[in-house]
């Protein structure tokens, strides 16, 4: 959770964004009080000149009506600029949340669950919108019985001592309140958002939930936490009310005596009766300072709120340089002694590897061993403890944004899609590209390089946004990167095609794969990592993209994380981790040999099997060519040792997720 100084900080931010609204609500409530404090007066003369039948009188009348509506006026204006103000002051603090959300690394992101990020954009930030317009209206709130003080202090000093010697007990409740309220709020909006994160966990499985028949037991789990927000929102409730309670006693007490010590006075001819009027008036607002209590409470659940959407808005974002790639260069990417911890268990430890550009290399090895971070390192979403990445010489850190973008693309095992930002399955794929729709980026140059020097069948979509108009560009171009992904065939039996609604497709997860392999394809520059991204691909479709991996796409560094022997084997090269150590890197067909290595595929005991006999042979021609190409080069023992560091026994996280 975020510090006091960060939720400070951000409410701050917010009054400054609303500095406009929340000026003018200032200026009313202002006005309102000052128009609350005249009319005691005026009335209270008014009413002498009345008895005393003064010609005047007509005129104070008419100045009291003035007065009332005025204020009346001033309380309408008052409310309708919270709203604005609240709204805006909300939007803006959601704004700051989601934007450092966004733009930080996954990893810093990713203890916050979904569950708990929406609580925190929802309802934390509403409550800490309302900051800017509270403490506008705080102001009228001390304003108004401090202004009625001195107003008893200059009609009759005595009233005034009455009302004073009383006045500490009432800031005492009002202390005793907001000492109370904020441990109250802060721990019920804790429980709130432990409700929600729970309730995203189980809806995002439900199919597993209903399947092992265990909702009674996720519901038991979800609701856990309502006895925590039981307790904690009674308490909270159960602080303010006891505040209105001592603050409902107390103010007709103080009310009642200061009447009485004027009575006296009027009896002794030291008031008029429209002095006891206002009088009377006066101390009631004096004794309003007991409102103080509802501007009070909503700043102290504002600030509490405030921290835990500020934990959202400070967290540090990924920082990027003004480098930009050489127009010319093949794709070469480059680790030196990359080192990635998380809290304190190494996930990468001196990773050091040098990959050719246009090379297709797999990473293999078991789970946990480190293979999502290292794609993660490669394409810089997130950034090492140790160590340098670069591509074609040039630090992934020194980058711009939109250069590192444009260079890279990523295709997970389960893509996520935004179906407000890309209604369609069109805008989907599309978002693939970097640059203005019609206007595809060439991600940095000609990416030449090991493979066929044919013209792919996206180059050739790409190639045709010179000849065709915008629309007709991006859809050969879209088109293309579809077919390449083995995905244009159900796309085109979707009720509208291409342009089908996105929330209306019904896509099994191995489509869903292959509309974001389409969405990696359309966006190849110099390196493309695709983590996990054909896991629920059966085996032909899973071939058909292989091959488009080798043929069918520009020219670029393929880093593909594998699990199945046949994916490593068509490969160039594969890098082989375990226990977050690079422990061999080369050809398949050379690792092959190491028991060790082929014990990482023993969950596929028939392709093992197959693999053990003739790991070459036994493949396709265009297979077998692959293979052959890289059976030519040794391990690369200049670039990296083999290690056999094992951390036997010992737990080690897993991998970043497949799709931050």
């Amino acid at each position: 959770m975020a510090s006091r100084t960060g939720a400070d900080r951000l409410l701050r931010g917010a009054v400054r964004h609303t500095a406009g609204p929340t000026a003018l609500l200032l200026a009313c409530s202002v006005a309102g009080a000052a128009c609350a404090l005249a009319v005691p007066a005026v009335t209270g003369h008014t009413l002498d000149l009345l008895l005393h039948r003064h010609p005047a009188a007509g005129t104070w009348l008419t100045w009291a009506a003035v007065l009332l509506a005025a204020e009346v006026l001033m309380e309408t204006a008052t409310v309708l600029l919270t709203q604005l103000t609240t709204a805006r002051a909300t939007a803006w603090v959601r704004l700051r949340a989601s934007t450092g959300l966004s733009a930080t690394t996954p990893h810093r992101a990713e203890p916050h669950s979904g569950g708990d990020v929406a609580a925190r954009l929802c309802v934390n930030a509403t409550d800490s919108g309302a900051a800017p317009a509270a403490l506008a209206t705080s102001v009228s709130s001390v304003l108004v019985p401090a202004g009625a003080l001195v107003a008893l202090a200059l009609i009759d000093p005595w009233t005034a001592a009455v009302f004073a010697a009383v006045l500490p007990l009432l800031l005492m409740v009002l202390r005793t309140f907001a000492q109370q309220s904020s441990d109250s709020v802060g721990r019920y909006q804790h429980a709130q958002g432990a409700v929600a994160a729970r309730l995203t966990e189980a809806l995002s499985g439900a199919r597993t939930i209903a399947a092992a028949h265990t909702a009674r037991r996720e519901e038991e789990r979800i609701l856990a936490s309502l006895e925590d927000m039981t307790r904690y929102g009674t308490r909270m409730w159960l602080v303010h009310g006891r505040a209105v309670a001592r603050s409902g006693v107390l103010l007709p007490l103080f009310t009642t005596a200061v009447v009485a010590v004027a009575g006296t006075r009027l009896a002794a001819g030291e008031l008029s009766v429209g002095d006891l009027l206002a009088t009377s008036r006066y101390a009631a607002l004096a004794a309003g300072i007991g409102s103080v209590a509802a501007p009070l409470g909503t700043l102290v659940r504002a600030r509490t709120a405030g921290r835990r959407t500020a934990a959202l808005a400070d967290l540090p974002p990924m920082a990027h340089g003004s480098a930009v790639l050489p127009p010319d260069g093949p794709g070469d990417l480059e680790l030196r002694r990359v080192r990635v911890v998380r809290d304190g268990v190494p996930l990468l430890t001196d990773v050091t590897l040098a990959i050719d550009g246009g090379s297709t290399v797999a990473v293999v090895g078991r789970s946990g061993a480190g293979k999502s971070t290292l794609a993660a390192v490669a394409g810089r979403l997130t950034d090492p403890d140790e160590g340098r990445v670069l591509l074609d010489g040039v630090d992934l850190a020194e980058l711009t944004r939109a250069e590192l973008r444009s260079a890279t693309s990523y295709a997970f095992a389960r893509p996520a899609f935004d179906s407000d930002a890309t209604p369609t399955v069109r805008s989907a794929i599309a978002s693939g590209r970097i640059g203005a729709v019609g206007e595809p980026a060439e991600a940095g140059g000609g990416a030449a390089g090991g493979g066929s020097g044919a013209v792919s069948a996206v180059e050739t979509g790409r190639r045709a946004v010179s000849a065709a108009a915008p629309r007709t560009a991006e859809a050969l171009a879209v088109r293309d990167a579809a077919r390449a992904a083995s995905a244009d065939a159900f796309i085109r039996l979707l009720p509208q095609g291409y342009d089908t609604p996105l929330d209306d497709a019904p896509l099994s997860g191995g489509e869903s794969q292959r509309l974001g392999l389409a969405r990696a394809f359309l966006g190849a520059g110099r390196l493309m990592i695709l983590d996990d991204a054909t896991s629920s691909l059966d085996t032909a479709t899973e071939r058909q993209v292989e091959l488009a991996l080798s043929s069918s796409l520009r020219p670029c560094t393929k880093l593909v994380v594998a699990h199945r022997v046949s994916t490593a084997a068509r490969a160039d090269k594969v890098v082989w981790l375990e226990a977050g150590r690079v422990r061999g890197f080369g050809p398949h067909r050379l690792l092959w040999e190491d028991p060790d290595y082929r014990a990482v595929f023993l969950a596929e005991p028939a392709t093992a099997s197959a693999a053990t006999v003739a790991p070459v042979e036994a493949l396709a021609p265009a297979e077998a060519v692959v293979s052959a190409r890289a059976a030519g080069a040794a391990v690369a023992p200049g670039v990296v040792a083999a290690r056999d560091d094992r951390r036997a026994g010992r737990p080690v996280r897993d991998e970043l997720g497949s799709d931050a």
